[in-house]
Order: C-alpha cells, then sequence, then structure tokens
C-alpha cells in the first residue's frame, strides 16, 4: 500500500545512468531557479513603501530614486555572480568561494546563513502566495496556515519526481507571470500616458517634513528584499546542460534583465497611480484593480502572482538539497544530505527543507512578514562573503586581465556589507535573532565534523598488519518458551556453533519447574540455563548473565545474543504483542562486547 502510493506520488525510479536526462536548458532552469527573485516583484516595492508611509503619503515619492538604488545593486550582483559562475563551475556559490579564499569557518557562516535563508525562502513565499488569494477571496483569511501547509507538501512532492519533471511543469506559471506583470506595465502605462489616471499621485521632489536618513535608509533595505534569490543559479550549476558555467551565466544575466524591468515597472506604477500600503490589499492588488478593474484580468493577474509566490519557493527546493550536498561531502551535514532517492533528487534535503518551513509556517500563524528582513539579511551576508572571497582570489593569483573583475566584485562587496549594515541598524530588532541562530547551526556543523573525524580515526586499520583474528563462537539464545520460532534460531544456531546456551528467565518456582520439564522432554541438544527474576524484570537477569559468559569468553570468543522473533503478516498484529526483542536490542546494542543478531520467523496467519 505504502509503496504503491509512493509511486504514485513521485513515479517510477530512475537509474543512475540516467541522470543527464535530469539536467536543465536555459528555459527550464530560468523558471526553476528565478522563480524566487522574480516573484520578488509582488512585495519587493510594497517593502518600500510600507516604510515611506510613516511620514505620509508625501513621502512615497521617494520610492523611485529608492528603487533606481536597488536596480543599481542588482545590476552589481549579477555581474559579480556572473564571474562566480565562471570562476567555480561546479556550484555551491558562496559556500564554495568563502571556504576557498577565506577560510573554512568563513565558509560555514556563507553556508549556514544560506540553508536557514532557503527555510524562510519557503515560509515567506507560501505566506505571501496565501495573501495574494485572501487579497482576492478575504474569506479565505482565516485559513491561511492550512493553504500554506498544502502549498509547501505540494512543491516537496512536486521535486521528490526529479528536477526535471517539476521544471517542466513549474515553467508555464512562471512565464504566466512574467507576461501578466509586463502587461499590467503595459497596460498602466498606456492608462497614465493617455491621461486616463486621476490618482492623487504625491508631488515628486516635494519637500517632506521630519524626512531623516535613517528611515530612508532603512526603505532602501526593506526593498532590498527584491534580490533574494540572485545567487540562486550560482549554487546551482550542476543541475544545468553543458555547457554549464556558460548556460549559468545566461540564464543568470536573463533573470536580472526580467527582474529588473519588472520590478521599476511596479514601483513606476505604485507612484503613477499614488498607490499606498493597505493591510487588506498587496500594492500589486490595487494597481491592476486601478488599471483593469475588478474583471478577468485582474483575477488573472491576481492569480499567478499567488502561482509565482507559492512556485517561489521551489528555488529554495532546487538550491537548499544542492548546498547540503556539499556541506555534507565536507562532512559538517549528515550523510543523509549526499544520498540521491529514487528520482535521482537529493530526497533528504527536500524532505528536510519541507518539514522545517512548515514548522515554520505554523510557529508564526502564516504571518511571516517580520522574517522578511531576516530573510533577506540571510542573503546578504553570504552575497559579502562570496564577493570578499572573489576579491582575495584576484590578488592572490592575479590571471590575465583580473583588475577589472576585482573592481566588480570590491563594488559588490562594498555595496552588500552596507546593506548588512543598514539591515542591522534599521532592523535589528526584526535581525537580532541572527546572533542566536547563526552561531547554533556553525556549532552544530562542527560538531557533526569532529563526530566525522573521531569516527575516522577509531575506525582506521593498518592493512599491513591489522588482519582479521579467528575466533571461536559462545551463541546465547532468550527463550520464552518452547515454540517453532525457538526450533528456528536454535537450528540456525547450531550451523554456525556448537557452544549455544538457551536462557530462560522465570518469575515463579511453577513455571521454572514447568519450562525445565518440557525442555528435557524436547531435547534439542542445546543446554538451558534457567534464572529466577524477583523484580518480573527479564531485561536485568539476562544481563547479568551474559557479563559472565562475556568474561568467562572474552579471551577466546566472540559472544552473540541470538534473539529469536516472529514477524506478524498484518502491521496491526504487532500492537497485539509485547516487543521483547526490541527492548532487548536496544539495550544489547550499548554493550562493547556482544554482537546481536535477530533470526525472524515470519507467521503465515
Amino acid at each position: 500500500m505504502v509503496t504503491r502510493l509512493k509511486r504514485f506520488l513521485i513515479g517510477r525510479p530512475m537509474k543512475s545512468d540516467e541522470l543527464g536526462e535530469e539536467k536543465l536548458n536555459k528555459l527550464k532552469a530560468l523558471a526553476v531557479l528565478s522563480s524566487d527573485a522574480l516573484s520578488s516583484v509582488a512585495y519587493g516595492t510594497e517593502q518600500i513603501l510600507l516604510v515611506l508611509i510613516a511620514m505620509g503619503t508625501v513621502a512615497l515619492w521617494y520610492s523611485i530614486p529608492i528603487s533606481f538604488g536597488v536596480l543599481a545593486l542588482l545590476t552589481i550582483l549579477i555581474l559579480s555572480y556572473r564571474q562566480t559562475i565562471y570562476t567555480y563551475t561546479t556550484g555551491g556559490g558562496a559556500y564554495i568561494v568563502a571556504k576557498d579564499n577565506l577560510g573554512t569557518y568563513t565558509g560555514l557562516v556563507a553556508g549556514g546563513s544560506l540553508l536557514v535563508d532557503y527555510i524562510l525562502t519557503v515560509a515567506v513565499s507560501t505566506s505571501a502566495s496565501t495573501d495574494a488569494i485572501t487579497s482576492a477571496f478575504p474569506v479565505l483569511h482565516e485559513h491561511r496556515v492550512m493553504i500554506a501547509l498544502l502549498m509547501i507538501l505540494t512543491l516537496t512532492i512536486l521535486n521528490l519526481r526529479g528536477i526535471t519533471e517539476s521544471a517542466t511543469i513549474l515553467m508555464y506559471p512562471v512565464y504566466l507571470f512574467v507576461v501578466a506583470i509586463l502587461l499590467l506595465i503595459i497596460g498602466g502605462a498606456y492608462q497614465w500616458v493617455t491621461g486616463n489616471v486621476h490618482a492623487q499621485t504625491p508631488t515628486y521632489g516635494a519637500a517632506v517634513p521630519g524626512i531623516t536618513l535613517f528611515l530612508l535608509l532603512r526603505a532602501f533595505s526593506s526593498g532590498c528584499s527584491a534580490l533574494t534569490g540572485v545567487e540562486a543559479v550560482s549554487n546551482a550549476i550542476p543541475n544545468f546542460k553543458e555547457p554549464a558555467p556558460r548556460n549559468a551565466a545566461m540564464t543568470l544575466i536573463m533573470m536580472g534583465i526580467i527582474l529588473g524591468v519588472m520590478f521599476m515597472g511596479i514601483s513606476l506604477l505604485a507612484y503613477a497611480y499614488g498607490i499606498a500600503p493597505a493591510a487588506e490589499e498587496t500594492v500589486v492588488s490595487q494597481i491592476a484593480s486601478a488599471v483593469f478593474g475588478r474583471g478577468i484580468m485582474y483575477y488573472f493577474i491576481q492569480a499567478v502572482t499567488a502561482l509565482i509566490l507559492f512556485l517561489a519557493a521551489n528555488t529554495a527546493f532546487a538550491a537548499f538539497p544542492l548546498l547540503a550536498f556539499m556541506l555534507a561531502k565536507d562532512r559538517f551535514l549528515p550523510n543523509m544530505f549526499m544520498v540521491r532517492g529514487d528520482r535521482l533528487g537529493f530526497s533528504n534535503g527536500i524532505i528536510f527543507l519541507g518539514i522545517l518551513s512548515a514548522l515554520l509556517v505554523i510557529a508564526f500563524g502564516g504571518e511571516t512578514e517580520n522574517l522578511i528582513p531576516l530573510y533577506a539579511l540571510g542573503v546578504f551576508i553570504p552575497f559579502t562573503l562570496s564577493q570578499a572571497g572573489m576579491m582575495k582570489r584576484w590578488i592572490t593569483k592575479k590571471p590575465p586581465g583580473w583588475f577589472p573583475p576585482f573592481l566588480i566584485n570590491t563594488l559588490g562587496m562594498l555595496t552588500t556589507l552596507t546593506i548588512c549594515l543598514i539591515f542591522l541598524i534599521t532592523k535589528f530588532s526584526h535581525v537580532w535573532t541572527i546572533f542566536l541562530f547563526l552561531p547554533a547551526v556553525i556549532f552544530i556543523f562542527l560538531k557533526i565534523n569532529q563526530h566525522y573525524r573521531d569516527l575516522a580515526d577509531e575506525l582506521r586499520l593498518d592493512i599491513a598488519t591489522d588482519k582479521p583474528r579467528p575466533k571461536g563462537s559462545v551463541i546465547v539464545i532468550p527463550v520464552a518458551g518452547i515454540t517453532q520460532v525457538v526450533r528456528n534460531t536454535i537450528s540456525y544456531a547450531q550451523s554456525l556453533s556448537d557452544d549455544i546456551i538457551a536462557v530462560y528467565v522465570g518469575f515463579d518456582e511453577e513455571s521454572i519447574k514447568k519450562m525445565e520439564k518440557k525442555w528435557e522432554e524436547w531435547n534439542p541438544g542445546v543446554r538451558l540455563i534457567v534464572l529466577r527474576s524477583h523484580y518480573r524484570s527479564i531485561v536485568r537477569p539476562l544481563f547479568k548473565f551474559i557479563d559472565t559468559v562475556e568474561w568467562k569468553k572474552a579471551e577466546t570468543d566472540h559472544v552473540t545474543v541470538m534473539i529469536p522473533q516472529f514477524i506478524t503478516k498484518r502491521w496491526w498484529h504487532n500492537l497485539l504483542h509485547n516487543q521483547t526483542s526490541l527492548l532487548l536490542r536496544a539495550y544489547l546494542f550499548a554493550r562493547q562486547d556482544v554482537k546481536i543478531a535477530t533470526v525472524p520467523y515470519r507467521l503465515k496467519k
């Protein structure tokens, strides 16, 4: 039943040699890896206006120069990451660049920031998508958490089906969103040029009493949330068809152009139509309503906006498993993140991301707006470290023509560092938790790495001298009675050793005498040791006996506890039986010099 459901949800298993077919062309990669960045058009301008509105609608004209500042920063980031793609062709983005040039600890800061940011991406994107839906259908507002969780579940299953299949499905809504926003911009611009816009527009350049540099910087940092997701292409170079670096660089440039045009278009329309942020309706919804009215086009734009915000989380599903794989490869995350699933994707990373983001949505009740500054800062820290790493690389290696790229990366580093400082200063109340979770994440990385190093030291052997040493074997079989299960276990034990001891733990004299008599009559060729338990515990007397055997046999023989266990035909039959064998195994696993074996006997009814 479970297997059939799994096959239905994620499809047939794929062979390892089919991995080449799971690579993306530029068109599909743009849809999968740019959905996060492109979706920020839906809330980037709104984040700027939410800060400026504190000074009244007269201050909203500042959104235009601030938007141009965000566009300039986008250009710098695109040029910088294009260089990273050609230099580090195996992917990994900020983590690999920082680790290679600035050291392991710096790399872990970048990697940890990105991992946490991808979790925030899924939570914020699905919650923002829910906002778009509830803007059009307010009656659904109280069900926002359930809607967001259903979105996360859908994306998790979709990505478990494989990156190519998910890209094919996701490609259409992403491009529909691009078309919808471009139609909105063109329609709005036409209405504006023809003089059909009669909204009260804030006077551009008008003096705003009480405006401060602090407020403007805060608005600028909020608008920079539109740049989240730009790094995803450089992280996911292995997912591209060959030539992977060239295809990735072209995808990055296309993403930058589309994002820049749409972001500036929405910002200009918001100013032209005198749009102010509202609690119950998004800025994009207000613009669409003003341009097209509440007709088919309005609901089409709202639908694809909700869809792209939902799919924005898919960028994280594409990048998180790859980054987790690289950290696991360096022994900073568990090995399970290196395992490919049935559909050749890193399934454990996908599932882990889905679970953590769902928990985040539940914890915040679907109201994740306060996470956006933290979400943006989580990107700008790796941005800064990546640019700093590239600067050091150019200075150290000095390849031909190194100075212009060095200047680009220097400008990028100084700009993103400034943004980080602005975030910390202007939004400290929202981002202070980064000083808690980032050290905690790095501490976990280091502890995992320490465990793997300790494990390697302990398991390493000298192949010249460390040879297997043959020993005898004494087998201890705990028995609860004379049954087919016990007969099956003794038969198997007799094929391995002549030194076999059956141990029975009795609670009263009557049961002990009855067992001794039946064993003597059965006479299986194995001696029976009977132990008396005064406290009705099977484990404690058995352990004392094993200690005795272990002490006597430690120098010459292996001591193996062979546990008889019957396997029920139906899963619910297990609920009807005491799981003594599981208890014994759990306790015995902690024993250093005792081997454990389970001999199953499968029931037919």
